[in-house]
């Protein structure tokens, strides 16, 4: 059975919550395997922590463990870090040199930031998963190494994917088990516990009396959603250490060093989509089939409107509109002249679009004539949404209907 308090206290990890707990008994438990790890959470939650429990309990804990931040190592040189490059390969490569899948043959590399990394850079990381092959820069040598990958990401990759910013192959491989790390607003039994921990090291290390939290600043700094999170809370723990004569820490006083969160220009994103960006994507996709719905609404009131009844029996009708046979192909949704007569398709389809228009506007008129200008039972009697009928009215300026009622 893990033992989740020595692992706390051996990696100076403070909290009881549930989501904490679950990560590190994940984390433990995919220790002793050499699967590949990614490890989510949203930006300062400590998920560097994990990659050094994984690698301190694996069999390669007495071989090399290093951390690589993707996102502090430029695009032109990232490929030669990770993978190394020969004497020549460009401008200023004046030795062979190894890179950190070389250099940590049958040890640990943590990619922290990994989603920032170039897509060229993401096939070669994909061939290292994949049949432990890397090439240096300039080389066309094949070489092989033995180490275990743990990546990290504060940034949706599934979203990545579908921006095509990220390799959907990759994500894969890199997700075979996933670690979540909670935001520190979903530990708010954890916040006060960090708090006292942040103040008794800031006391120490300024030889200072350490601060102490009254009960409504202990209430407050739980309430707050704290979007930096722990690193967040530990940086306004020091400003307060520090700043403050007050050792006895009120609520007046805590909030001094708490922005107002609506002036945050912060998006929360972690593996698991805020609500903010889960509303806003089901109302981006409602709008987009509010917009099919209202143009198939209109093709279907503008074929009532001329007299085409039943298209949807048939790939192609003909119709009698104007004096004038046209044929209507279903399959493209389009009207178009039959007969020899209709020598000048163009202009007969403009007037026929004019037609229409005059039609639909004449209809919407009486309707709304006949329901005493009352949008719904208006737009029910014309087979459209109140949306759509709203629109035409705009579109024909009877307004001055409403101003009637």
């Amino acid at each position: 059975m893990i033992d989740v308090q020595n692992i706390k206290q051996q990696f100076d990890i403070i909290g009881n919550a549930a989501g904490l707990n679950h990560a590190l008994d994940r984390a433990y438990q995919v220790a002793f395997t050499d699967l590949s790890v990614l490890i989510t959470g949203e930006s300062g939650t400590g998920k560097e922590s994990f990659p050094k429990i994984i690698h301190k309990y694996s069999s390669r804990k007495h071989n090399q463990y290093i951390a690589v931040n993707c996102g502090a190592i430029p695009e032109g040189t990232i490929d030669s870090e990770l993978f190394g490059h020969v004497k020549g390969a460009f401008t200023g490569a004046v030795d062979t040199r190894k890179g950190y899948f070389e250099t940590v043959d049958k040890g640990t590399i943590f990619l922290d930031e990994v989603a920032e990394l170039p897509l060229s850079t993401q096939a070669r990381l994909l061939r290292v998963l994949e049949t432990g092959e890397f090439i240096k820069v300039g080389s066309s040598e094949i070489q092989k190494t033995n180490v275990r990958v743990i990546a990290a990401t504060n940034v949706n990759l599934q979203e990545a994917i579908i921006r095509h910013h990220f390799r959907e192959d990759l994500f894969y491989r890199l997700n075979a088990v996933p670690i979540t790390i909670p935001p520190l607003r979903d530990r708010k039994g954890d916040i006060s516990l960090l708090f006292r921990k942040f103040a008794a090291d800031f006391a120490e290390k300024y030889r200072m009396p350490s601060v102490h939290l009254d009960e409504n600043a202990k209430q407050e700094l739980e309430s707050y959603p704290w979007p930096g999170n722990i690193r967040q809370l530990k940086n306004i723990t020091e400003q307060i250490s520090i700043l403050e004569q007050e050792r006895i820490i009120s609520r007046e006083i805590l909030e001094k060093y708490l922005p107002a969160i609506n002036n945050l220009p912060v998006l929360y994103r972690g593996n698991e989509e805020s609500h903010s960006f889960a509303s806003e994507r089901e109302l981006l996709y409602k709008v987009l089939f509010d917009m099919r719905n209202e143009i198939n609404e209109l093709k279907n009131m503008m074929h009532r409107f001329a007299g085409v009844e039943n298209i949807d029996n048939h790939a192609i009708n003909t119709h009698n509109i104007g004096g004038k046979v046209y044929g209507y192909n279903k399959n493209i949704e389009e009207l178009y002249p039959a007969s020899e007569e209709a020598v000048e398709p163009n202009v007969q389809n403009s007037e026929y679009a004019m037609n229409l228009a005059i039609q639909e506007k004449e209809k919407v008129r009486q309707a709304l004539k006949v329901y005493n200008n009352k949008r719904k039972p208006a737009a029910e009697a014309l087979g459209i949404s109140e949306r759509t009928l709203y629109r035409k009215i705009k579109e024909y300026d009877l307004e001055y209907l409403q101003d009637e009622v």
